[in-house]
């Protein structure tokens, strides 16, 4: 937790300083990084905000329970005047103070289980803000991939031109039939289409972004695209390595583990509550009396005492039983709760490593198929305009060149996301941002 909010705290803001980044009404015009993107929405984002606000609050609860500790002092007064004597008035004040002297250990139990909750809610608010900074990753990521397939249906569309243009003119030369046209018309045409879902495609993505950053999603907003090269086999660490990591950073599992502590205190609490206390108690107060008018003639004596006193619940009409019946079942199912959660946690982490080795390995073999389709591509354009290929084939070429250029983009930033997502599994996303902005 503090790592996260020392990460938080140190987040450049320099790209923003000019205007409160809370209360900005569009998207900065100048291109955006990742860091700055992240800053961006860490600083507007409602529901990072709400979690905040609920950790303080926790934390305030938890300094209100100091006062276990502490004495507590009151003070009276009182003023009447008698029917009778209509002169006469009488005054009274009073000081009491009570301090709890042994109670057993509840009070040290209520402590500790508020204490475990705020520790709880803290972790809470880690989770949530891991959570939002991988969304937030996960739309700049999909934007980039969005722009990468506009640029390929772009070039797709030239192509496709170009080979529209061919057959015309080798038409108008009697070298091949009208069907040649026709399939380029159809290819052109299909190009077109692709673009026109290519850009569609951007501005969803485009919205999404924004709509995470608390902008409007019809603003316009500028991205830096990520170092091409990416996911050395050197930066895998092992499945055990990554599991101890979440064990001792995750989020969720540290959430679980002081809402267990917070549970067990609780019913440790309910318990003793069954048992006596002994506190000291002490007053002290003055009696005054005023004849002839209000404070006129007034005479008055102080008294005050001190004691001991022992307090024994006998008999609640067996609620105190019922409760400490329920806060034992409840620090069970709190457990059993723990459990689930580690369990859910190590799957997580398990997924997450096979995940990225996969996109690793998915990248690759995109970048291969890649190539070969731009060479199969060069070379059977190139044997159609000496008339050694059909127009099929020339089709059957660019179709594959688009495929293969659209794989490589999607495997390309998802293993940026599948990284990201290692990251979030063990509940360091920090370290995995920390990377990449070294490697700009």
């Amino acid at each position: 937790m503090k790592k996260l909010a020392l990460f938080m705290a140190v987040m450049p803001i320099y790209a923003f300083a000019e205007e409160d980044c809370a209360t900005m009404r569009y998207v900065p015009t100048n291109q955006l990084s990742l860091q700055d993107v992240l800053n961006l929405g860490l600083c507007r984002n409602p529901q990072t905000a709400a979690a905040y606000a609920s950790l303080q609050s926790s934390r305030y609860t938890k300094n209100a329970a100091h006062s276990y500790y502490l004495p507590t002092i009151s003070a009276s007064g009182h003023a009447e005047r008698s029917h009778t004597q209509h002169d006469d008035w009488n005054y009274s004040g009073a000081l009491s103070a009570s301090y709890l002297i042994f109670d057993f250990g509840k009070r040290e139990s209520d402590f500790a289980q508020t204490l475990a909750t705020y520790r709880a809610a803290g972790f809470d608010y880690d989770e949530t803000i891991q959570n939002y900074v991988y969304s937030v990753i996960g739309a700049y990521y999909a934007l980039l991939n969005a722009d990468a397939d506009v640029k390929s249906a772009t070039s797709a569309l030239t192509v496709a031109q170009t080979a529209k243009n061919t057959a015309d003119k080798k038409f108008k030369a009697g070298v091949v039939a009208k069907a040649d046209v026709y399939k380029a018309d159809t290819t052109l045409a299909s190009s077109q289409l692709s673009l026109e879902r290519a850009k569609n495609n951007r501005e969803i993505a485009k919205g999404t972004l924004l709509n995470k950053l608390s902008f409007p999603a019809n603003q316009e907003i500028k991205i830096k695209d990520m170092p091409a090269s990416f996911g050395s086999d050197a930066e895998l660490e092992n499945i055990d390595e990554l599991i101890s990591i979440a064990q001792k950073k995750r989020p969720d599992l540290l959430k679980a583990t002081a809402k267990t502590s917070a549970a067990w205190h609780r019913r440790n609490s309910a318990f003793l509550k069954n048992l006596p206390s002994i506190s000291v108690n002490g007053t002290a107060g003055l009696n005054a009396d005023s004849v002839g008018g209000l404070f006129e003639h007034m005479s008055g004596r102080v008294n005050g005492k001190i004691g001991v006193s022992v307090s024994m619940p006998l008999f609640a009409g067996f609620a105190n039983m019922y409760n400490a019946r329920s806060a034992n079942a409840d620090y069970e199912s709190t457990k059993y709760s723990e459990r689930s959660i580690v369990n859910n946690a190590m799957m997580d982490v398990f997924t997450a490593y096979q995940n990225y080795k996969t996109a690793k390995t998915v990248l690759n073999q995109s970048e291969t198929l890649l190539k070969s389709a731009t060479e199969s591509e060069r070379v059977t354009s190139g044997m159609y305009k000496v008339g050694r290929a059909t127009m099929l084939d020339w089709q059957t070429a660019q179709s594959e060149l688009v495929d293969a250029q659209k794989q490589n983009n999607s495997a390309k930033y998802d293993l940026f996301v599948k990284r990201a997502a290692v990251a979030l599994a063990i509940g360091d996303i920090k370290s995995g941002l920390k990377d990449e902005y070294n490697e700009k």
